[in-house]
């Protein structure tokens, strides 16, 4: 478990699942994530649940975001690239009323201290789409600048956007 001042990263429990399923009907946190709207069954959410915990996964480590006792979400670091020495950085918070309020700040900064601290990351990397404004001022905040853009790359509500990618170095690192 890693604590934050607000947050809380712990393991995700099969409890847990039902507020994910919830979240994975969601459409408009598809939109946000740079997916397209699928319908997934409780059974799916489940299986997959149940298949990550029995088998070890290496080059992954995933979180569940508890706020205030709530299961709000889950984040984590994959693709660990132990010779170069990156990985990939992903959040999402999934319940409504807990975004926008600096909680995926914190939950960031959590994990890049994670990645730097513990596993000895040089660099932390991520993507995410252009009209997604709120997450880009939040990694910009902790750190994070663009490196790249893949032009009309997504294709999400009717009309293309650019896919970016964002990365911080570990010396880049303000804490």
């Amino acid at each position: 478990m890693i604590r934050g001042e607000r947050v809380l990263l712990r393991a995700t429990t099969r409890e847990d699942m039902h507020r994910q399923w919830e979240f994975e009907n969601d459409a408009e946190l598809h939109f946000w994530d740079g997916g397209t709207p699928r319908p997934t069954s409780l059974e799916w959410i489940m299986a997959h649940h149940d298949k990550s915990i029995s088998e070890s996964n290496s080059s992954s480590i995933s979180f569940a975001i508890d706020i205030d006792g709530v299961y709000a979400g889950h984040c984590g670091l994959h693709q660990f690239n132990e010779t170069a020495r990156h990985c990939v950085l992903s959040v999402e918070i999934g319940d409504s009323d807990y975004q926008g309020k600096g909680y995926g700040r914190e939950v960031v900064n959590l994990l890049l201290d994670y990645a730097f601290e513990h596993r000895n990351m040089e660099r932390v990397w991520l993507a995410t789409h252009s009209e997604n404004e709120r997450a880009i001022r939040c990694y910009r905040a902790c750190g994070f600048v663009e490196e790249g853009r893949l032009r009309r790359h997504l294709f999400l509500r009717g009309h293309y956007v650019d896919r970016i990618i964002m990365g911080i170095l570990k010396d880049e690192r303000n804490t």
